[in-house]
């Protein structure tokens, strides 16, 4: 289990690294599922993450306050509301189908919107 944990952690970490780069790929949540399959696994890779000078402050914030930053916050919001957009414009889907991902990403911004501000 433990080689399990740790591979998929790597992998979450490519992911994280690819999403810093892509606009359309988060970075965050991989690096979180990184972080989480790391404690299980690897105790040196995890705090390696955890105290990453790029990565790490994020990743903190959210394990020791559930909180994100308000720049990060805007980020993820505005990116939802664009994608939507784009989603409704390039694809005209019927009303249901606009409806309900307008509703995944209503709850999602209002997740992300009600999490504590990270200092």
């Amino acid at each position: 289990m433990r080689i399990l944990l740790m591979g998929l952690g790597w992998l979450f970490v490519a992911l994280g690294i690819l999403g810093a780069f892509l606009p359309l790929l988060p970075t965050t949540p991989f690096l979180l599922l990184a972080v989480a399959c790391f404690t299980r696994s690897s105790p040196r890779l995890e705090a390696w993450l955890l105290n990453h000078p790029r990565f790490g402050p994020p990743l903190r914030n959210w394990r020791e306050h559930g909180a994100i930053s308000r720049r990060a916050k805007v980020a993820a919001v505005g990116l939802m509301a664009a994608s939507y957009a784009i989603f409704v414009a390039s694809t005209a889907p019927p009303l249901w189908r606009a409806l309900l991902v307008l509703a995944i990403l209503l709850c999602s911004s209002l997740f992300i919107v009600t999490r504590p501000d990270a200092s």
